[in-house]
């Protein structure tokens, strides 16, 4: 079995065990599969009750990774999501005591309810890959995720993310209500939402070895050019305010990378960038007059894409 092939039969499996817990969502599952690949963090945004906690913690066991879920409230200080300096009376001195970001999958929930000095708390980290206490900078786990929720309709009480922190979010997944058979399925199933019955799919040894793969997916001068367009459109489209940063460019080729990984092939398509552009620039352009998904849906169309004979050169 080739390297690409393996990625897709672990995508297989992780989708067969998340369907114990939580009904749909495949494709929601299947982007947040390639974020974590591609070493990016997930805005994951819905009402509340649609399975975003459910979805984050099966993710987390399907794959062997530590998970750790922080409630974000108005009273929430740094040092609860990092850690601090606190001292020891049995040895006499000062010793580091590590927050609840160390671990493979954080789950900061409702992040838009903490005040910004909170939320900035978690910019090194999703950075650096690294925080620092008491003077000294402590590594985080490999791989580290955030998937930071919110309801974007609940405004009372919060504190809107700021555009240069939504910026350090890869993708932003929105979970809308499950269809109609969905919730009937809902209402029978009593296993849903028991992650216990999730079984491990990989370890997390296998799984960097995955990681890794994704810098030797092959993405071309063409493919790269019609990147770079798509995102530059955005900033031209009449209506925005400021559209998708150069960061941009950057997140959208290594989330194509990760998608062409795990749909087994070695090099990127146009498509891989059709299919996964909205996830990485909805959240990065703003405009009071036109939405979001309307500038991707009519860049997309607009940008010319490469031709075919040029993409595996």
């Amino acid at each position: 079995m080739s390297d690409t092939q393996a990625v897709g039969t672990v995508l297989s499996r992780m989708l067969t065990e998340l369907s114990k817990v939580i009904v749909g969502y495949e494709e929601e599952a299947t982007v947040m599969f390639a974020t974590l690949l591609a070493s990016g963090h997930v805005l994951l945004e819905g009402v509340p009750g649609v399975g975003k906690t459910t979805l984050a913690k099966a993710f987390a066991k399907t794959l062997s990774l530590s998970f750790s879920r922080i409630q974000f409230t108005p009273d929430l200080l740094p040092s609860d999501v990092v850690g601090t300096v606190v001292y020891n009376p049995k040895i006499n001195d000062f010793e580091v005591k590590l927050g609840p970001i160390f671990a493979n999958i954080v789950l900061a929930d409702e992040i838009n309810r903490a005040p910004p000095k909170t939320q900035a708390g978690l910019l090194e980290a999703m950075q650096e890959g690294q925080v620092t206490i008491g003077g000294k900078s402590f590594k985080l786990p490999k791989p580290f995720m955030v998937i930071a929720t919110q309801d974007p309709r609940e405004l009372s009480g919060t504190y809107p993310l700021p555009e240069a922190q939504l910026d350090r979010f890869m993708t932003r997944i929105y979970l809308t209500y499950p269809s109609f058979d969905e919730e009937v399925q809902i209402s029978i199933n009593t296993n849903l939402g028991r992650v216990e019955l999730v079984r491990q799919v990989i370890s997390i040894e296998e799984l960097n070895k995955l990681i890794d793969q994704v810098d030797g997916v092959k993405l071309t001068r063409p493919v790269a050019n019609y990147i770079v367009n798509v995102v530059r459109a955005t900033r031209e489209y009449k209506g925005v305010r400021l559209g998708a940063s150069t960061r941009a460019i950057q997140m959208l080729s290594r989330l194509a990378r990760a998608w062409a990984l795990i749909h087994e092939r070695n090099y990127v398509v146009p498509e891989d960038v059709i299919k996964v552009a909205p996830y990485v620039l909805a959240h990065r352009i703003f405009s009071s007059s036109v939405d979001p998904e309307k500038v991707i849906e009519d860049v997309l169309k607009g940008v010319e894409t490469p031709e075919a004979s040029l993409i595996r050169r």
